[in-house]
């Protein structure tokens, strides 16, 4: 076909079509490739095309098969962070080991903070990569503490996976408790590892037998232990029935050879237990099993990595991180049974179909969406930790906060090893990666402007303690203020406010712990010394009945008067209301004029910031306003604003009202000797026991408690326990307090304010 043809063709198409100049060509697709061997043009199938795109997916699709982004959490104290530590040794991503509480005074990698390495307990999550066998495995490295469960739980919003550690002598502790509940409420797959095997009193029997138990996971273990405690040598692997030893100074060198004879039995016994129990939750095993068919290991590994990404059974892996053996099968097993970004299933909300759930396809193809799950204040400025979860993102594009609306540049992109960085160009679906000079909030999400998606919002608890902080010196005013608003943007549960009476900087937290760690970091990273009041409970107040209320405010100056007057009522808002507050404009008629009633609403409101009792908020109100006066002149505003604001104190006391306290859900777990004394204790603070079970040689007593009780129960628990006891706390609601203690509550708040009765 020759040129001219060519052109004859796409004229008569111009005219037949209507063309406009400038219109898009109608659903009609021409390609011609100039073929000198053939001496002219020939036609182009699309079927090439289709060829093209199938190879550009599958490039991505075999890169997101060998990504793993998974998460690293356990109990305080179980051995996650020497974990992570062994883990970044074998996959050559650091080239010497330091322990966490390190006398070589360089600590381990993760625990960045000088503070961390101090404590021995990680308090950020660090994030890191590495490569292993060719796949490139992204950890975030999570705190096990109870105070910072906002940070475990901003990891597991992120995370395709996650390894659970838990120690072999401790067991399934509480916060290993709290840990598998969020794992499961972010639906995260997750394998279990048994760590300290060469510790005093190692049982890994008890402990899958107590993940079964308390934890309520389908699990089995994958490997047997070659011996326990001092005798531990290594590991034989159920799937491929194999035993492993660990030799070299730092466990890198691997040998392989047969099952010992001592432990064919057992291992048999442990292989049959593997395979009944992903049989029952696997139906390709399950016709095998059930036919008696032989098993071979790789369909073994498929059975299990099926029945892991589906959530249905969790693999157990064992051995001594400290020690360094059992790291590199747990890495297998990672790459082999956990899931690949593709494989995880996340959802948006679509901001333009009223937040319709949509599923993301996880492909770098798709628009992009990336998720701002942790903010960081660097020496560059905010560092912004960004889980991409589909489309790419590249160094010097524009995206958009969904959450603001601001277009943003990129201006530098970053892949984060704990606290050193390495920069790139860009970065596509499925990875987590930093960003710096972005400003947003921790929760934001970004997309490239084609689409307006937000990611499920994160669940923040609401803070249970406040403290008043201030600076010893004068001179550090702007450096403590620097500070406070840096921790309040990268923490969502730690705010910041300002006492309304005394005017101090009021923080608050998740506990002690939480707020002294803040504490302590103002000194350490801003050098200002901060001095620190009694921690204080967030009371609230509340009305018991309804009352009526007719307040006239009339002040005469010289010029211009105030006058206005309100009547109505107050009642409490009945106890499953979403509301706290609610203002209603019950007027008939024109008595009040109608650009009158926000000032009075925001007047209510004002006043509800600060109840008569003891100063803290009122809550669950209702506020209905019937009647009213104004005049033509003298009627503003700021007469309304203050008129229901003296009409709410006038009739609050014949509201009956009473002081709401928060109660924590406690529990409490200890040796069963001592149940006497810490049960007694619990009373006396004036807990309710709601629940004691039995757990082995442990009692754990579950109890609501007011917060106001709870302070210092940490080092008396301890010394009830002879240190073996240990408690989690969470918020349960605000209830009222008994007459007694509302009493004594106001006569200090009174003596405080420098009045009496």
């Amino acid at each position: 076909m020759t040129r001219s043809s060519v052109a004859r063709i796409f004229s008569s198409l111009r005219r037949g079509a209507n063309w406009r100049s400038g219109a898009r060509f109608p659903a009609i697709a021409l390609f011609w490739i100039e073929d000198e061997a053939c001496g002219g043009w020939r036609g182009f199938s699309t079927a090439g095309l289709a060829r093209a795109k199938e190879e550009k997916e599958a490039w991505w699709k075999d890169t997101l098969d060998k990504v793993r982004n998974i998460g690293i959490s356990a109990h305080i104290d179980s051995g996650k962070t020497t974990l992570t530590e062994r883990i970044l040794f074998y996959t050559g991503r650091i080239h010497e080991i330091h322990e966490v509480r390190g006398r070589d005074g360089v600590g381990a990698k993760m625990d960045s903070m000088d503070l961390e390495r101090e404590k021995g307990i990680t308090i950020q999550s660090a994030a890191t990569y590495c490569t292993w066998k060719d796949y490139q495995v992204n950890i975030i490295d999570t705190p096990g503490h109870v105070d910072f469960t906002i940070e475990v739980e901003r990891a597991l919003r992120v995370l395709d996976g996650a390894i659970l550690v838990l120690c072999s002598v401790g067991g399934v502790q509480s916060q290993s408790i709290t840990v598998d509940r969020q794992m499961r409420r972010y639906e995260v797959p997750r394998v279990a590892f048994i760590n300290k095997l060469d510790r005093m009193g190692a049982d890994p029997w008890k402990v899958l037998s107590q993940a079964r138990s308390k934890l309520r996971h389908h699990a089995a273990a994958v490997q047997v232990p070659i011996g326990l405690e001092e005798e531990f040598q290594g590991l034989v692997d159920l799937v491929e029935m194999k035993a492993y030893y660990f030799h070299g100074s730092n466990g890198e060198d691997i040998v392989a050879s047969d099952v010992p004879s001592n432990l064919e039995a057992l291992v048999l016994e442990k292989r049959r237990e593997l395979i009944e129990v992903v049989s029952e939750v696997d139906d390709q095993l399950a016709d095998s099993f059930l036919n008696d068919e032989p098993i071979s290991s790789d369909d073994l590994k498929m059975a299990i990595r099926r029945a892991t990404v589906s959530r249905k059974f969790v693999p157990v892996y064992m051995g001594s991180a400290f020690k360094n053996k059992g790291v590199q099968p747990l890495l297998d097993g990672v790459i082999s049974f956990l899931p690949c970004p593709t494989e995880v299933e996340n959802h948006a909300l679509d901001q333009d179909q009223a937040e319709e759930k949509v599923l993301l396809s996880g492909s770098p193809a798709g628009p992009l969406v990336a998720l701002a799950f942790k903010l960081e204040e660097g020496r560059f400025g905010q560092l912004t930790y960004l889980r991409i979860y589909e489309g790419i993102i590249r160094k010097g594009d524009f995206i958009i906060n969904i959450n603001t609306g601001k277009k943003i540049k990129v201006p530098r992109l970053v892949r984060m090893h704990a606290n050193e960085m390495e920069d790139i160009q860009e970065a596509h679906a499925g990875q987590i990666v930093a960003v710096f000079g972005i400003d947003c909030a921790s929760g934001d999400t970004f997309t490239d402007g084609s689409v307006r998606y937000t990611m499920t919002s994160m669940n923040v608890p609401e803070p249970v303690m406040s403290l008043a902080v201030s600076p010893i010196s004068k001179d550090s005013g702007a450096q403590f203020s620097k500070a406070l608003n840096r921790f309040q943007k990268e923490d969502p549960t730690f705010r910041v406010g300002l006492d309304p009476e005394s005017g101090q900087t009021i923080i608050s937290g998740m506990g002690e712990l939480h707020l002294d760690i803040y504490v302590e970091r103002i000194r350490r990273e801003y050098k200002v010394d901060a001095q620190t009041g009694k921690p204080r409970v967030n009371f609230r107040e509340t009305i018991t009945q309804r009352a009526e209320f007719d307040y006239l405010h009339k002040k005469q100056t010289g010029g211009q008067g105030q006058y206005g007057r309100v009547s109505g009522y107050i009642e409490p808002l009945p106890s499953d209301a979403t509301m706290k507050f609610e203002f209603e404009n019950m007027i008939i008629g024109q008595a009040i004029p109608s650009n009158f009633i926000p000032a009075i609403e925001k007047g209510f409101k004002e006043a509800c910031n600060s109840g008569s009792l003891i100063g803290h908020p009122i809550e669950n109100i209702r506020i209905v306003l019937t009647d009213g006066a104004s005049h033509a002149v003298d009627s503003s505003e700021l007469a309304f604003k203050l008129a229901s604001i003296y009409a709410l104190r006038q009739c609050y006391a014949a509201a009956k009202p009473v002081i709401l306290e928060p109660v924590m859900k406690v529990e409490v777990k200890f040796p069963t000797e001592f149940q006497g004394t810490v049960t007694g204790d619990v009373n006396k603070r004036k807990g309710i026991i709601v629940g004691n079970d039995q757990e082995g040689d442990d009692t754990v007593i579950v109890a609501h408690v007011p917060l106001n009780n709870m302070f210092g129960y940490s080092t008396s628990l301890r010394s009830m326990t002879q240190g073996k006891g240990e408690f989690t706390m969470e918020y349960l609601e605000h209830s009222a307090v008994s007459q007694d203690v509302q009493t004594q509550l106001t006569n200090t708040y009174k003596a405080s304010k420098g009045t009496t009765d």
